[in-house]
Parts: C-alpha cells; structure tokens; sequence
C-alpha cells in the first residue's frame, strides 16, 4: 500500500474573489450584528453563549476577538487554517442544555455548521444594499468560497449544503424548524440594554467616551438594532417575529446608498481593516514582482 502524506491544510478563499473584496471592507461591520443574531437565535448556540460567553461583561473585547478571527478566516493565508484549530479548541469543552431542554455540544455539526451557513446569506442580501447585486455567477463564486471558510474552521463536507441548490432547502428547514426569538437573540435587538463604556484609546480619549457615553450607548444601540433587522433577510425576520415597515426600509436605503457611493473613493488605509488591508498589500506587492 503507498504510503500517505500529511493531510494537507484547508485554504482559505483566494485572493481576487468575492470574499476578498468585501469582506475585508469596513461596510462589513455593519453586516456582522446580523449574523451574530441569526447564529444565537439558534436554541443551543443561544443557550451557549447565554451562559459561556463575555458579550455582557466584556462586548468590546468579544467583537475585537471575533472580527480578528473572520478576517483570518479569509485573509490569513497559512494562518486561516491555525486560526480553524483556535476556535474549536475554544468551543471544545462549551456544552450544556438549550432552551428547550436538549443536550448540546457547540462543536456537533448540527450547531457548528449553523454557525457558519449563517454567513452566506447575510452576505448575499445585505451586500444588495451596501455593495451591489450578485450575479448567478458571483453568488455561486461566493458560496464556493464560503464552503472553502467551513472547511478552515474544521466542518466536514458531508455537513454542509454542498451547492447553493442543497443550501436552499436547508435554511428554510432551519428557520421553520430551529430558529427562534432566543433570550440573547432578543438582547442584540434591544435598544435599552447595558453596554460598558469602551476603554480604549488614550486618557483624553476614554475620558471624552465617558463623558458622552450615555447619549452614545443610545445611538450606538439603537444603530445596532436598526442594521441587525434591516440586513437580516425577510424570512429570517419572520422567523425572530420582527416588524420592519416601508418606512424603515427607505431609511436603510438612504443610508446603504450613502455608504455604497462613500466608501469606494475613500483611500485604501480608510476602506479596509487593517488585516484584510495587510493582505491586499502583500498581494499587490507579490503582483508587481
């Protein structure tokens, strides 16, 4: 029998790609609070960060921590596949009982894979208002890519829908079935919740943010609610029982069209975070050789 080699490590997207361009973008940011509510909107996912996480006590820290973690996921190259093992080491021991009384283990794929299926369709309809429309072509590329992320964060592809066809099926089923108004997901879409002042930045700066902290923490949290169910796609919305009137839709358009016209000319330095920037630099430096 011929001998075998080392398994080999799973690549991130590469460079070029749909995921490369935006999600690395800042306009990102405003897609991750959606996300993050559809995936704890799940029973254990929600039962799991309820009682294991630091969102309440360290939410700052918490956001850093993940946005590091997704920008790697795409724009890490050799580290993608590291930064994988980091987040199921983290998620190893992280099981319990979820809110209607079932035992869960964050890694099951059942859970796990929620997670991650989370992202292609925040992506494809938020990027409608924030970057353009996808093309057939594009949004088969896009979900291409984002198997490539399942498989760096260590999902088999036996569980994930394999092609957007497979996919389909599988989130109707999930939201019709799973997803529902859960104790953290309701949290997220408050708009009179604690939320700790950031402690960032030099004195004068966490000084200032002190200061003005109470009229912040209401834009900021009244801003989060408002993108978290406006780039929420509409049956996902049904699903957590939100509300979202013509009114509040001109108002996401106004403000997605703005963003659309802005951020483009704005320069590089200004557009990307800085991982995402990093790796386009490389990659333009490696281009030029």
């Amino acid at each position: 029998m011929a001998a075998t080699g080392p398994k080999q490590d799973p690549v991130p997207p590469p460079p070029g790609g749909v995921l490369w361009t935006i999600a690395g973008d800042v306009r990102a940011l405003l897609m991750l609070p959606a996300a993050f509510t559809l995936q704890v909107a799940h029973p254990a996912i929600g039962a799991g960060v309820d009682e294991h996480s630091v969102f309440r006590t360290d939410p700052w820290g918490r956001g850093e921590r993940s946005l590091k973690s997704v920008q790697l996921w795409v724009y890490g190259g050799e580290q993608a596949a590291e930064e994988g093992r980091r987040v199921r080491r983290l998620h190893k021991e992280i099981q319990g009982t979820d809110t209607r009384g079932r035992r869960y283990h964050s890694l099951d794929p059942a859970c796990y894979a929620w997670v991650h299926a989370t992202g292609f369709p925040i992506y494809l309809y938020a990027g409608r208002y924030l970057f353009r429309p996808f093309t057939p072509g594009q949004q088969r590329q896009l979900y291409r890519e984002w198997l490539q992320v399942g498989r760096v964060l260590g999902l088999h592809d036996r569980d994930m829908p394999q092609s957007i066809e497979e996919y389909w099926p599988y989130w109707h089923r999930m939201l019709a079935e799973e997803i529902e108004p859960t104790k953290v997901a309701r949290e997220l879409l408050a708009t009179d919740t604690p939320l700790p002042c950031p402690r960032t930045g030099p004195l004068p700066v966490r000084l200032l943010l002190k200061a003005c902290w109470p009229l912040l923490r209401r834009l900021f949290l009244h801003l989060r609610a408002f993108v978290t169910a406006g780039y929420l796609p509409p049956d996902a919305r049904a699903a957590l029982g939100l509300t979202w009137s013509a009114a509040q839709e001109r108002r996401l358009r106004r403000f997605s069209t703005a963003l659309r016209l802005l951020v483009p000319v704005l320069p590089e330095r200004l557009r990307y975070l800085p991982i995402a920037r990093a790796a386009r630099a490389r990659q333009h430096a490696a281009a030029r050789r």
